[in-house]
C-alpha cells in the first residue's frame, strides 16, 4: 500500500434487499422490517399454519379416541367391562403420545367400576333378573302391537276397550293364553272405485264372514257361546290408499278365550274332517228354513223339508260306507241308524198335503236330528262333544 495515498473505502454492505445501502455503507434499512422475508406474522411456525418456506407444520396433539369412547361406555351402562377396559388402555397412551382426554379416560374408568359393581349385586340378588325380564316383555310387547289391518289367518290378539268398538292397533298374542279375538281370513271388496261408505261392508261382511268362519272352524261345537263374527272393514283414509280388505274374526267382548278355534283341513285329521264336513252339511240344511211358516207358504217349506231329507239321506250314506278308526266304529254305525230313521220323518214332512199335516210332523222331523245325537261319535273321534252355539255377526 503506498502510503502516499488516500485509504480505499470498504465494500458496501447489501441493503435489505441485497443491493449496497445508501451512500455505500450500512443505510436505515440495512434490518428486516416488522414484515420479515418469507413469512413474517402470516405463517410463523407452531400457529397453525406454513413456516418460512412453505414448510406444513406438525398439528397439535388430539384428544384420546379411546378415552371418548370409555366415557361413552360408562355413561350408558350398557357393557361395562368395556369402558373400563378402554380407559385403562387410553391413560398410557395419553401419556405416552401427549393428547388431551384424560379426564375422559379416568371419568370412563370410575363410570364403568360402578356399573360393574351394580351388575355384580344385580346378579347377586336377582334384581338383575327381574330387569331383565321386564325389559323383556316391554320388547315383546312393542314387537307384538299391530295395525287391525294388518291381522293375518290364525293371528291370535287383543284390543285396548271392547271388541265392537272402532280400532286402528291390536296386540298379537299366543293363541295358547286368553284373548279376544282370534283372525279366521278377510276378503277384498270389488266393484266400487270409490269409498262405498260402511252400510255396504255391513251386507258384505254379515254373509262373508260367517262363511269364512263356519270353513275356519269346522267342528262348529268347539265355538264357545260367548263368541261371535266380527269383522275390520276399510276405513274411508285407509280406502284411499288402496286398502279394500275386510277381516274376519272371532271375538268376544265378555270371557275371553284360550286355545286357538281354527279345526279345518290343516289341523283335523281325514276323519275328522270327514265326519263334520258331513254333519255340517245336514245343519247347513236345516238352518235354511222360510221365513215365512207353512200356513203362509207351504210350498216354500215343503220345499226345504225336501232338501233337509235329501241332505240327510246322503250324509247318512257316506258314513255308513266309510271305514272309521275302531273306536268311532259302533258310535258311528249306531249315528247312521239314527239318520235313516230321521231321513223318514222328514220324508213325511215334505209330502204333508197341508199346512196342517206339515205341522203334524214338523216338531217330529225337528227333534229326530237332536244334535246330541253327534256327541258320541264325536267323543270317539275327538272332538267337541258338548254343544255351544256362538256365531252372531258383529
Amino acid at each position: 500500500m503506498d502510503p502516499s495515498q488516500p485509504p480505499t473505502p470498504p465494500p458496501a454492505a447489501p441493503g435489505p434487499h441485497g443491493g449496497p445501502g445508501p451512500y455505500g455503507g450500512p443505510g436505515p434499512y440495512s434490518s428486516p422490517g416488522p414484515y420479515g422475508p418469507y413469512g413474517g406474522p402470516y405463517g410463523p411456525p407452531g400457529v397453525g399454519g406454513s413456516g418460512p418456506y412453505g414448510v406444513p407444520q406438525q398439528p397439535p396433539p388430539g384428544t384420546s379416541g379411546l378415552a371418548i369412547a370409555s366415557f361413552v361406555s360408562g355413561v350408558v351402562c350398557c357393557l361395562p367391562p368395556l369402558g373400563l377396559i378402554l380407559g385403562l388402555v387410553a391413560l398410557p397412551r395419553i401419556r405416552k403420545r401427549q393428547q388431551k382426554g384424560k379426564g375422559f379416560a379416568i371419568a370412563g374408568i370410575a363410570l364403568s367400576a360402578v356399573s360393574c359393581l351394580l351388575v355384580v349385586l344385580g346378579f347377586a340378588t336377582g334384581g338383575f333378573a327381574e330387569f331383565w325380564k321386564g325389559f323383556e316383555e316391554g320388547m315383546d310387547e312393542a314387537s307384538s302391537s299391530k295395525s287391525a289391518f294388518e291381522l293375518r289367518k290364525g293371528e291370535c290378539f287383543d284390543v285396548p276397550g271392547k271388541i265392537e268398538s272402532s280400532t286402528k292397533d291390536v296386540r298379537v298374542i299366543d293363541c295358547k293364553k286368553p284373548h279376544e279375538g282370534e283372525v279366521t281370513g278377510s276378503f277384498k271388496v270389488t266393484g266400487y272405485a270409490k269409498w262405498p261408505g260402511e252400510k255396504v261392508f255391513v251386507g258384505l261382511a254379515e254373509e262373508r264372514c260367517q262363511e269364512i268362519n263356519d270353513g275356519y272352524t269346522l267342528d262348529r261345537w268347539a265355538v264357545p257361546d260367548t263368541v261371535a263374527t266380527y269383522y275390520y272393514p276399510p276405513s274411508s283414509l285407509s280406502w284411499r290408499g288402496g286398502d279394500r280388505t275386510v277381516t274376519c274374526v272371532y271375538g268376544t267382548d265378555k270371557e275371553r278365550f284360550s286355545g286357538s278355534l281354527r279345526r279345518d283341513g290343516f289341523t283335523l285329521n281325514a276323519d275328522q274332517h270327514a265326519f263334520l264336513l258331513a254333519v255340517n252339511a245336514i245343519d247347513d240344511a236345516v238352518l235354511e228354513e222360510p221365513e215365512d211358516d207353512a200356513d203362509v207358504d207351504l210350498d216354500a217349506n215343503k220345499e226345504w223339508a225336501q232338501q233337509v231329507f235329501t241332505a240327510v239321506t246322503e250324509e247318512s250314506q257316506g258314513l255308513r260306507t266309510r271305514r272309521w278308526p275302531a273306536p268311532a266304529v259302533q258310535p258311528v254305525a249306531e249315528l247312521v241308524k239314527k239318520l235313516d230313521a230321521a231321513a223318514k220323518k222328514w220324508h213325511r214332512l215334505a209330502t204333508a198335503a197341508d199346512d196342517e199335516a206339515f205341522w203334524a210332523e214338523y216338531q217330529a222331523a225337528y227333534d229326530a236330528l237332536d244334535p246330541e245325537i253327534e256327541s258320541p261319535s264325536r267323543q270317539a273321534l275327538d272332538l267337541a262333544d258338548t254343544r255351544a252355539d256362538g256365531g252372531e255377526e258383529v
